[in-house]
């Protein structure tokens, strides 16, 4: 077998030993390893076993994760979604708005599109929003009567929004991979994350317009007899301290007032302060959230040091000279190849997770980037709105896996399979929006920071 050979037969024991349930970041490391070691085997310069460069090139990739200042912000964006999530301040969130938005057709399904967006853009977990509004939400709109394929899709739906809508550690990842700036990937995804979260509530204020037995009013003796002065109370205690951290983390990014690394420390000291301020920060909580925090920065910094180990003894035996051959070879228009691109990631969010994507495959195409004049930064856009969709699909939409863990027996796992299909047909109706419509990504960082 010839280098390049070898590294799509690489590639293809790679993805077969992770479909069969091996932990990714160790599969990488050890299959880096191997076959670094046949790459840069020397039998004249080597004096031991040992003495391969694939082990300098392992000890190098731990170390620049290591001093890479962009995944600084990792763990306290992590630390600040985690510290929210225990201290029981999205409980809060989901019945104040519940209350505000009482008169709109599907008021509940609104109410939980809103609080997984801000939620999701405070952790940026898919499976702890989903599980928390799984256990919080659902069966809050199971007992109005709602639907539970209509009112699945929704938690399911509304919990992916957190790998685009800014401050996203999907984005930062995929930054510290392409080597594009963090803020204008931040300023990028505004106008999408949000056209995103509004075509989920047009779709459901529209379906229960349209068919109220989906999402029926709720009945006078339900409804709190609350004043508009009450209301405007408990939307200045529960919703906006949590907006206007989240808005001020985002906003000193977006206007240079600080670097990512600097606004996610004010995050999580905003997170401590607000749990404090409900009386939710206890000992035992401030325990379990550093210890999430700790326990998915490690995941997250070990995937890239396998990542770049793979990715480096893989590009060392010619695997991504080859698949460029290939695809320049097919003679694609700009647009084929983002629609090739973006079906590939499509396929690959079956059976793994987002950071595995954006970490091991994502750097395989952005070498091919400039060959046809695409901006690192509107395919970024474009990932993430795709990876929304393989959160989504059936048969193997982890989001839908979440929320069954913790729905009642009676909701069968088609039942959220037929909720979400709506929400991924906006998914993808927001991709056909972006790619006829370029400027909405482009507008804020054009305007923000010039060209």
């Amino acid at each position: 077998m010839t280098d390049p050979q070898v590294a799509v037969f690489m590639l293809g024991i790679f993805v077969f030993t992770i479909l069969l349930g091996f932990p990714i970041c160790f599969t990488l490391i050890a299959m880096g390893v191997g076959f670094g070691y046949y790459a840069y085997y020397d039998a004249e310069r080597m004096r031991s076993i040992f003495d391969n460069q694939i082990f300098d090139l392992l000890v190098n990739q731990t170390y620049s994760v290591m001093a890479n200042d962009v995944l600084t912000a990792v763990p306290l964006f992590l630390f600040m979604g985690y510290i929210v999530e225990r201290a029981n301040i999205v409980d809060r969130l989901f019945f104040t708005l519940q209350i505000a938005l009482r008169r709109l057709p599907g008021s509940m399904a609104i109410a939980a599109l809103a609080t997984c967006a801000l939620f999701a853009t405070a952790t940026g977990i898919i499976g702890a929003v989903v599980t928390l509004m799984g256990l919080l939400a659902f069966p809050a709109m199971l007992k109005a009567r709602y639907s539970p394929s209509f009112a699945a899709g929704v938690i399911c739906a509304g919990g992916c929004l957190g790998i685009l809508i800014p401050p996203s550690i999907m984005l930062i990842v995929y930054a510290a991979t392409s080597n594009v700036s963090v803020v204008r990937l931040y300023a990028g995804a505004i106008l999408p994350g949000f056209m995103l979260a509004g075509l989920y509530i047009l779709y459901v204020v529209g379906r229960a317009m349209w068919n109220p037995s989906l999402a029926p009013k709720p009945r006078e003796e339900d409804i709190p007899d609350v004043t508009i002065f009450q209301t405007v109370i408990m939307m200045a205690t529960s919703f906006f301290p949590l907006a206007f951290l989240i808005l001020s983390v985002l906003g000193a990014i977006l206007f240079g007032l600080a670097t990512p690394s600097e606004a996610a420390s004010v995050g999580a000291l905003g997170g401590l302060v607000l749990a404090a301020a409900y009386r939710a920060l206890t000992w035992d909580r401030l325990k379990e959230a550093v210890y999430l925090t700790v326990r998915t920065s490690a995941m997250v910094c070990w995937l890239f040091v396998g990542s770049w180990t793979f990715a480096s003894v893989f590009s060392y035996l010619g695997g991504h000279d080859l698949i460029q051959e290939f695809v320049v070879s097919l003679d694609l228009t700009p647009i084929m190849f983002l629609i090739l691109a973006q079906v590939i990631i499509f396929l690959l969010g079956w059976p793994l997770e987002w950071s595995e994507i954006i970490i091991i495959f994502v750097p395989i195409f952005l070498p091919m980037l400039p060959a046809f004049g695409i901006d690192p930064l509107f395919f970024g856009i474009l990932v993430a709105l795709n990876l929304q969709t393989s959160f989504l699909t059936p048969p193997m939409a982890m989001a839908a896996y979440y929320l069954k863990g913790v729905a009642p027996p009676h909701v069968q796992l088609m039942d959220i399979f037929r909720g979400i299909m709506p929400f991924l047909s906006m998914v993808i109706l927001a991709m056909l929006i972006i790619y006829t419509f370029p400027q909405i990504v482009y507008w804020l960082p054009t305007t923000l920071y010039g060209r």
